[in-house]
């Protein structure tokens, strides 16, 4: 099972132009400095910084801001801040179940800028844990098939990651992704280094136990309009959901 919506998808795809850059670099220095101060500034022996620098940096994040960022995290410079994780749960049109992830300083201007991006735009905040207990959490890979002049193939990955055991391999069009369990994160990253492979992500992130169909071009917009909104949240750093729109639907979609 896929552990990213189509919209999900659309926006790995854009990041790099998208317009709100500023935004989403603000998202990947959080996750610096928050993996620096749990773990330490030295990314050799801090795993989850490390992902998150390479994270940075294929986004084009200029490598002052990384060093800062870790510098502040690990406490050898001021000015870090107490970043916390919060969970939200909501409910959108054809009862698409949605889990936003915050990392804030503030968790009163969370809960309700995260409330009104979903009530306005037609959705339900849900009780705690209706939502979350939907989805697992899981690791997750992101692989590129076209790499520096080669195609990576399914059985390149597979070879590679043999050792490491990943759940599953699942051919996302453009990329690969590998599920896995959240602690084989950093075995299955390595493999597929050590296998002259690159990769463009590696999570951990929450994966849907099962999807819901959307089969309405007006009740997926009305979605997408909920996802975009809570996406544009400063504090929001990951937004995931359980919809299976069309193909044809989708396409509708990207042509407008």
């Amino acid at each position: 099972m896929s552990g990213h919506s189509k919209w999900a998808t659309t926006k790995h795809k854009k990041a790099a132009i998208d317009a709100k850059r500023g935004k989403l670099f603000a998202k990947l220095i959080k996750n610096i400095e928050v993996a620096a101060r749990t773990g330490g500034g030295d990314p050799a022996g801090n795993p989850t910084l490390y992902d998150a620098i390479q994270k940075a940096k294929k986004t084009s994040v200029p490598a002052d801001n990384i060093e800062r960022a870790v510098k502040r995290g690990s406490g050898a410079e001021s000015g870090g801040a107490d970043w916390q994780t919060i969970m939200y749960e909501a409910y959108g049109p054809a009862g698409v179940a949605i889990l936003i992830e915050c990392l804030t300083d503030n968790r009163n201007r969370s809960a309700s800028d995260v409330r009104t991006a979903v009530t306005r735009a037609g959705g339900t905040m849900a009780d705690v844990g209706s939502v979350q207990r939907l989805f697992s959490r899981k690791g997750v890979i992101e692989v590129a098939k076209k790499q520096d002049g080669r195609e990576v193939t399914e059985l390149d990955l597979m070879e590679a990651t043999l050792d490491a055991d990943p759940e599953s391999i699942t051919d996302e069009g453009e990329n690969f992704e590998i599920v896995c369990d959240p602690a084989q994160v950093v075995e299955v990253r390595k493999a597929i280094q050590e296998a002259g492979i690159d990769y463009d992500s590696a999570d951990v992130a929450f994966v849907p136990s099962f999807t819901q169909a959307v089969e309405d071009a007006d009740v997926a917009r009305k979605l997408f309009r909920i996802l975009d909104a809570l996406d544009d949240i400063d504090d929001v750093q990951d937004v995931y959901s359980n919809e299976d729109v069309p193909e044809e639907i989708e396409a509708q979609l990207d042509d407008e």
